[in-house]
């Protein structure tokens, strides 16, 4: 079983708040300090002909075992275990707007692309205005 998420306290994380979509997290390499900012989404759209018509439903994502989509990042949790790896949930999510946009403001805040302290190699943005601005109206932006 791999570690549990924390929050900013440190509490573990097994139960995301209800409307949530998405998390921003951070991991970090405990002997290394080196890190990588990702988002995750909670769920996963599908599609599936039943009595000849398309349905589209969701699946949970694998987020509870989840540890970066960086090939270098995930090596080393391969090679070294997941003990080594601290896995902490930033900011929650309640679109996927506001869930691109929370990853991009902390990579490019946090220095992610120019600093070797980090796995992150790129940054992508596609980001929804009106979906950015009623996560503010609804105050869940840090």
């Amino acid at each position: 079983m791999p570690h549990n998420w924390v929050d900013s306290t440190g509490a573990p994380v097994l139960v995301p708040p209800e409307g949530a979509v998405g998390f921003v997290y951070l991991i970090t390499r405990t002997d290394t300090g080196r890190k990588y900012i990702g988002k995750k989404l909670l769920k996963f759209a599908r599609t599936k002909v039943l009595k000849g018509k398309k349905k589209r439903f969701q699946i949970d994502s694998d987020w509870l075992t989840y540890y970066g989509s960086n090939d270098t990042l995930q090596a080393e949790v391969k090679e070294l275990g997941e003990d080594l790896f601290k896995r902490e949930i930033l900011h929650f999510c309640f679109s996927k707007s506001e869930c691109n946009y929370m990853e991009s403001k902390l990579i490019l805040t946090m220095g992610a692309l120019l600093s070797e302290d980090f796995y992150n190699r790129w940054v992508s943005m596609r980001i929804t205005k009106t979906h950015v601005l009623s996560a503010l109206k609804k105050n869940t932006f840090n």
